[in-house]
């Protein structure tokens, strides 16, 4: 878990050992920090704060201790052996905002290779979601300022440099107004399977302009733009790598081509800059010169004070669109309004609907479907708030665990119910008695979620892959985790079906050999009235869901599937109770009981009022 004290780095004690070269350990082995201690590496014994101990310790002889300051060589195997967990990300972020600030003279290729390896350790793709629950929301920036405020700082050796990580690459070449248009090009990292390119020329037109002969330095971040888009409120959908430049004044303009790392059709990409100071993508930075499915290019205006970083957004046109929004709210706000109403009713007619053995079993399903899906949507609704506001890590996997264990609790009674309908249908003589059943569809409905969840979280959490990137819900990219929810809920809807499909063959079957058009009719609206009835019941409505996974950038499968899902609630309300025969029937007769008590209460006033 990310409060694990013994896990934490102290910005301090790292920053003092560049100066003093020296450990300062407490009496339990560990550098006092204040909320936690940095551990020796290797579990060793402690030292005393002699100058030149603490890089004893770690391997390194007098000379390259002495040397500490020129590459930060003495603290690169503390950072590197903590794990990148949010406490962590921030004190790092902290540490290479001192050194940009404090040790940016004479930036040779020694310490730009340190600073890079320090930057790496928590830009890795594998850890984007953790930056999420970073306190400080403006991390991200924070350490895109540093980066570039000290790599602009770099030292040419013979007219160039280039320094190469994972997932931030920085090259720099000596250029004048007789070189022709100078290029960068990157091709980097993204995530374990892919890599993605980035292009940056400056024009020759440009470097026409150029006094003397002077410095152009180019760094790429192939995750950073996740990274910021997990801290903003409104977050534009970053999707390429983050080109950063550090150019003489004189030059104004830039040309970036981008490889996209969503490459859908009929999606339009936004170029932007990055404002420093209102630290927000700001599409006044750049114009579109050309977008097709797997490029963009950009023309983009920099100035060394506001407009350095530059990036690619998807367009929110489609998967963001409003209408979904609002679909989405006013669905859920029903949904929820519906459920209630829906277990009141059941409450109410309880008695008079649950007479017969299977009566009382389909309605013991459908109560705990309902009450399942309420407690999700409700959840659903908490688990936005946690996210967008307070940004509390153990909340969100809290709430996150028992969103999922609702959703498959929805989807298992939901598949406990299908198993109802095939035993009322095809079992005709084997009895089952209540106790029975109630154990078995408890541990159907709740004990198989149960199960999945726990598993879930007890496998992903420990690598810090259970959450998904900038929400409270099951990661995909890093873990799959989400598979722990989509493999059961697709598992229970083809069984589900099948249910429908023997349903339909056994209401069909009375018709056989009829050749009435009237019975036909009338036949075709009963076989219409069981699928209406279990469409919604069964779940059958999240296949749509699948759709929009087949062609994601399609806004009426996205519409269909927000609007059949928002609305699941109303449907069970309205199929399941409000269209069931015998509870109408139980809610009609309460009414009127309810009107002669009234009547006779009205009675007896009037007399004892005579």
């Amino acid at each position: 878990m990310f409060t694990d004290a013994c896990a934490s780095l102290d910005v301090q004690s790292l920053f003092q050992r560049i100066f003093e070269h020296k450990l300062v350990p407490s009496s339990g082995g560990h550098v006092s920090i204040a909320g936690g201690h940095l551990p020796f590496v290797g579990g060793g014994k402690p030292v005393l704060g002699k100058p030149g101990d603490g890089a004893k310790y770690f391997g390194a002889d007098d000379r390259e201790n002495s040397n500490c300051q020129a590459d930060f060589s003495c603290i690169i195997p503390d950072i590197l052996s903590s794990p990148a967990i949010p406490g962590n990300i921030a004190d790092i972020v902290e540490l290479l905002k001192k050194i940009s600030q404090l040790l940016s003279e004479n930036v040779n290729r020694g310490k730009m290779q340190s600073y890079s390896r320090i930057a790496n350790h928590i830009l890795n793709s594998s850890i984007v979601s953790n930056w999420a629950f970073v306190r400080d929301r403006n991390a991200g920036s924070i350490l895109l300022d540093s980066v570039n405020a000290f790599a602009g700082k770099l030292l040419l050796r013979n007219g160039s440099e280039s320094i190469q990580e994972h997932f931030i690459s920085t090259k720099g070449y000596s250029i004048h107004k007789n070189t022709s248009g100078k290029s960068f090009d990157f091709s980097m990292e993204f995530n374990s399977t892919a890599n993605i390119t980035g292009h940056l020329v400056i024009p020759e037109e440009e470097l026409l302009k150029l006094p003397k002969t002077s410095k152009a330095i180019s760094i790429a971040f192939p995750t950073l733009g996740a990274i910021i888009e997990t801290s903003q409120l409104d977050p534009g959908l970053v999707n390429g790598m983050v080109l950063s430049v550090s150019l003489p004044e004189e030059l104004r303009h830039i040309l970036l081509t981008f490889e996209k790392v969503n490459k859908l059709e009929n999606v339009e990409a936004q170029c932007v800059g990055w404002h420093s100071t209102k630290r927000r993508w700001d599409t006044r930075a750049c114009t579109m010169k050309l977008d097709n499915t797997s490029t963009v290019v950009c023309v983009c205006k920099h100035h060394h004070r506001t407009y350095k970083s530059f990036s690619i957004l998807m367009s929110p046109t489609v998967l963001r669109n409003a209408v979904l929004d609002y679909i989405t709210r006013i669905g859920l706000g029903l949904s929820i309004l519906s459920l209630a109403l829906c277990l009141t009713i059941e409450a109410v007619v309880w008695q008079h609907v649950t007479k017969t053995e299977i009566t009382y079993m389909r309605h013991f399903c459908l109560v705990n479907i309902a009450t399942s899906l309420l407690i999700a949507d409700v959840l659903f609704i908490l688990a936005a708030i946690v996210h967008n506001t307070a940004l509390n890590y153990p909340l969100c996997v809290a709430a996150t665990f028992f969103l999922h264990f609702f959703y498959l609790a929805l989807f298992f009674w939901m598949f406990t119910l299908g198993l109802l309908i095939l035993y009322g249908l095809l079992l005709v003589f084997f009895k089952i008695t209540r106790p029975v059943f109630i154990a078995t569809a408890f541990s159907i409905g709740y004990g198989c979620p149960l199960v999945i969840s726990i598993l879930t979280v007890a496998i992903t959490e420990p690598k810090n892959g259970y959450l998904r990137s900038g929400a409270c819900w099951l990661n995909w990219y890093e873990t799959k985790a989400l598979l722990a929810f989509i493999v059961p809920a697709l598992s229970i809807i083809v069984v589900n079906v099948v249910v429908v499909g023997v349903v339909v063959a056994k209401t069909g079957r009375s018709s056989v050999g009829e050749g009435c058009k009237s019975q036909d009719l009338s036949n075709m609206i009963r076989i219409s009235k069981n699928v209406a009835l279990l469409t919604p019941l069964l779940g059958l409505t999240w296949g749509f869901g699948l759709a929009t996974v087949v062609d994601s950038h399609s806004l009426p499968f996205h519409i269909t599937f927000a609007l059949l899902n928002a609305f699941q609630g109303f449907f069970i309300l309205l199929f399941g109770t409000l269209l069931d025969r015998k509870t109408r029937e139980a809610l009609r007769g309460n009414c009127l009981s309810s009107k002669r008590k009234c009547s006779l209460a009205k009675c007896n006033n009037e007399q004892y009022s005579m």
